[in-house]
């Protein structure tokens, strides 16, 4: 028989284990504790009383170009940013595609992964799962937790004095299931992550009053980036990564300033972020707007609680408050796993490339999807999932992540603490930690070489989007359609927006493109690349 691998979970990262695993001729098992694939976009539980909630609604803050498999495009009627209805279906038709449903088991909780006694030899787990009631044991010669990090809700009630005499509502955004609650009310949001500033729009709409309380700010782009084009496929793009890499921070802070000011200023909005804090962006669209319309005001950080209202740094009078939501985040956390397998220590985590536990005897443990880049996360767990799959074969020294022992000091690696999150962001460059997975499966693009083979596709790679499709063009599970699938990105992205075209018009982008690259590649050779 073939290895056998356990894939906690069938959200997006499960699936994408469990087709690599497959890819690799390994054998995998997917737990799954609900009924259906999908994971965080599955929102049916949220759905009460036939009313659509907010999360039936749910829009990525990824393009579809972007956030795809690398080997399975999205079709190309569907909308660039996606409803999760959308998102779910896609994830259907790859689990249907790649023939996922018969490897994963529904109903079925993960309670305990443990090595077994020969696992310095062997690397074995034994896994314990629950369905109906039954509890099982099996023996498992590797393991991919793929349960995601939203598990458990943070809300640390102690760093906001007074909150024990205040006598409105409170709740957790996780707690969040319908505007109605917000009728009239006088609402507080506080942090300024994605789900705050959506929670604190949609509260608008219908709330008496929406403050939102940061204490840091934020930069704020809208899904519609320059010249309308999706914001993700303009900045996250093999040009720009290394402008940001190879700039000083000051200089590297200047532009993020720059580009994201552009839409407007946001010193005259109240969310200019402090210089000290490298803050990852939030998606909204709709937010300057509401700000401009008054049905949102920006607030500094919490001081204190009173009976009805609050008080805020900076500001001496109190505001009157009937409802706080706390978008405080998430805590990481793996209840199946002993302690000793992923040592969270003062929220540092000892993991290799966020991936493996540095000091395991055996590579037989990964943890997937647990980084949170300024990116789609898909292409990030397929990655990772493609890697992993190769290590628990032992395909490749270049890939495994390095013995224990001296490891865990070497690889340290940051993972923020839960209410951190939106702040203090793992600060892993999309694209390069994309580019890093793939060297050591040796499935990263070169630029250079297909300068001299292919110059459209290389200039294309350069300076267009960085799409997962790069990483399929060569190396272990090539896959035939990358090419064209890079060369065609763009048709799949005004197709479902070019419904009405005017007499008489001709596409001046592509041959705007051309000339642009001819330009970039005369500059390239000048300065010698």
């Amino acid at each position: 028989t073939g290895m056998r691998v356990a894939v906690v979970g069938a959200g997006v990262s499960g699936l994408a284990a469990t087709k690599c695993c497959l890819d690799e001729g390994l054998e995998p098992t997917c737990f799954e504790q609900s009924q259906d694939i999908g994971g965080l976009w599955r929102y049916t539980e949220h759905i009460e009383a036939g009313r659509p909630s907010l999360y039936a609604s749910v829009i990525s803050n990824t393009s579809k170009e972007m956030s795809a498999f690398s080997d399975f495009p999205f079709p190309e009627h569907f909308p660039v940013f996606l409803p999760n209805a959308l998102l779910l279906d896609y994830l259907r038709r790859y689990a249907e595609r790649f023939s996922l449903r018969e490897h994963i088991r529904f109903g079925t909780t993960v309670v305990s992964i443990r090595k077994r006694p020969d696992f310095a030899t062997t690397g074995q787990w034994n896994v314990v799962t629950e369905a109906g009631g039954e509890r099982t044991s099996d023996v498992f010669d590797a393991v991919m937790v793929c349960s995601g990090n939203f598990s458990e809700p943070s809300l640390p009630l102690h760093c906001f004095p007074g909150i024990e005499r205040f006598r409105g509502r409170y709740f957790h955004s996780r707690q969040y299931k319908h505007p109605d609650v917000f009728q009239g009310k006088r609402v507080l949001v506080v942090g300024m992550g994605n789900s705050g500033v959506d929670i604190a729009v949609e509260a608008s709409r219908v709330a008496a009053k929406v403050t939102i309380s940061t204490s840091r700010g934020a930069w704020l782009l809208s899904r519609v980036f320059e010249r309308g084009y999706p914001w993700d496929m303009i900045l996250n793009t093999r040009l720009m990564s290394l402008i940001k890499t190879n700039l000083p921070g000051p200089l590297s802070w200047w532009l993020i300033n720059y580009k994201a000011n552009k839409w407007f200023n946001h010193e005259n909005y109240g969310l200019q972020p402090e210089k000290r804090y490298f803050l990852v962006p939030v998606l909204n669209d709709d937010l300057p707007s509401y700000i401009l319309t008054g049905r949102i005001t920006i607030k500094p950080g919490m001081k204190e609680f009173k009976d009805n209202s609050v008080l805020f740094h900076n500001c001496p009078e109190e505001e009157p408050i009937d409802i706080v939501v706390f978008c405080t985040g998430y805590i990481f956390s793996f209840p199946f796993l002993e302690e000793s397998i992923i040592r969270v220590e003062n929220k540092h985590t000892s993991l290799y490339k966020y991936v493996f536990p540095t000091h395991l005897q055996k590579p037989t443990l990964a943890v997937l999807g647990l980084i949170k880049p300024l990116g789609a996360i898909m292409p990030v767990a397929e990655m990772q999932a493609r890697w992993v799959s190769r290590v628990f074969k032992g395909r490749g020294a270049n890939v495994s992540p390095p013995v224990p022992q001296n490891a865990a000091q070497t690889f340290r690696h940051f993972i923020p603490p839960a209410r951190e999150i939106p702040e203090l962001i793992l600060k892993t460059e999309w694209l390069v930690y994309l580019d890093t997975l793939a060297s050591f499966i040796g499935a990263k693009p070169s630029v250079l070489g297909l300068l001299c083979t292919d110059p459209w596709l290389a200039l294309t790679i350069f300076f267009g989007p960085c799409s997962p499709y790069q990483y399929r063009l060569g190396g272990p599970g090539r896959w035939e359609g990358a090419r064209q699938a890079i060369l065609t990105q763009w048709d799949r992205v005004l197709k479902p927006t070019r419904t009405r075209v005017p007499a008489g018009s001709s596409s001046s982008f592509s041959s705007l493109l051309i000339l642009v690259g001819f330009l970039l590649l005369l500059a390239a050779v000048i300065f010698g690349f």
